[in-house]
């Protein structure tokens, strides 16, 4: 009976292992628990070994000691294919490469309601030479000194806010959008929430010319128990809206690769937009939180976009830990691809 129960018991933890490890298999990537335990992957594979450890202590206990020994085992191989998954989407922190004239930069930090301050983000936009800065949680006001200051050193920007609300500066999203790529028109409005993410805004920005990219300025809800539902559907609507040609999208997506299984076409990883931090081998660098150890982050800040660009750069933003925000900033450089 022991024994019948033992192997139970480990047919069930290892369903839940693989469950774990590749939850889109399932359909589950987004369900409330497991949606979480698969945005901390090294997280897991470490914590997995660690238990591991415990279950070979355990083996010197000879009634479990079965049980125990192909428990370790199982962890142990979770934790090397999780680990792996990790390791092939990119653990590396920086890819530079020779900037053209061509090339548009994007800069992407959720400020935690303006806390760096605006002379802090209008000096990492500067020196990054940024041509898009999208900012979740950043009121108008501090869009506009940022652009300010931004224009002192060189680089006017043009600036753009949703606001749902002043009670919360969570409920701002700001776009700056430097001039050399045309004028542009907002789209998207804080009355029209149908046509929005659900309760964090967005910024949506359309070219008035036709020939620049879409911006969208990314704010998805966090995946809490009693926001699930609004936050499969934001992730599902910015899926929508990376339907076109030419697309870029930056922000705080409150999501991993892994919740977006599903959401892409056409090689896409969310509508036909693809995550740069993936192309360029730092796909698995924690953004949030910015006081856990980046490799044992979750990456949920992205920049996205369509195939006529290919990502020549990229970097996540490990120096300002310290200035207030619980995000890292991500700079992302594409160039239009040879082919579009």
């Amino acid at each position: 009976m022991w024994k019948f129960l033992g192997a139970l018991l480990t047919l069930a933890i290892l369903v839940a292992l693989i469950v774990l490890a590749w939850p889109q298999l399932f359909g589950l990537q987004t369900t409330w628990i497991i949606a979480h335990a698969v945005a901390l992957r090294t997280a897991t594979a470490l914590g997995a070994v660690a238990l591991a450890i415990v279950f070979l202590v355990l083996c010197f206990a000879r009634p479990i000691r079965r049980f125990a020994g192909a428990v370790a085992v199982l962890l142990l191989v979770f934790s090397v294919a999780v680990g792996s998954i990790a390791a092939v989407r990119g653990l590396g922190f920086e890819t530079a490469g020779h900037a053209q004239e061509s090339d548009v930069t994007v800069l992407t930090w959720n400020t935690l309601g303006d806390a760096p301050g605006a002379e802090t983000i209008a000096q990492l936009a500067i020196d990054s030479e940024a041509d898009i800065v999208t900012l979740p949680e950043t009121t108008q006001q501090a869009g506009i000194d940022v652009a300010v200051a931004m224009r002192d050193a060189g680089n006017p920007m043009w600036v753009h806010t949703v606001a749902y609300d002043t009670v919360s500066k969570a409920r701002s999203t700001t776009v700056l959008i430097s001039p050399r790529l045309g004028e542009y028109r907002q789209v998207s409005t804080s009355e029209d929430r149908a046509d929005n993410t659900a309760v964090l805004p967005s910024v949506v920005l359309e070219p008035v010319s036709g020939d620049g990219p879409r911006i969208v300025a990314v704010h998805a809800v966090s995946p809490l128990e009693t926001q699930m539902d609004n936050w499969r559907n934001d992730l599902t609507w910015l899926a929508s809206q990376c339907t076109g040609d030419n697309v870029i999208m930056a922000g705080d997506f409150n999501a991993t690769i892994d919740h977006m299984a599903s959401l892409g076409h056409d090689d896409g990883t969310l509508g036909r937009c693809s995550d740069a931090a993936t192309s360029a081998g730092a796909g698995a660098v924690g953004t949030w939180r910015s006081d856990w150890p980046a490799l044992l982050g979750t990456p949920i800040d992205h920049v996205m976009a369509t195939s006529n660009w290919e990502v020549t750069g990229f970097r996540v933003v490990t120096q300002l830990d310290e200035t207030g925000s619980d995000h890292r900033p991500v700079i992302a450089q594409l160039r239009p691809s040879p082919a579009s």
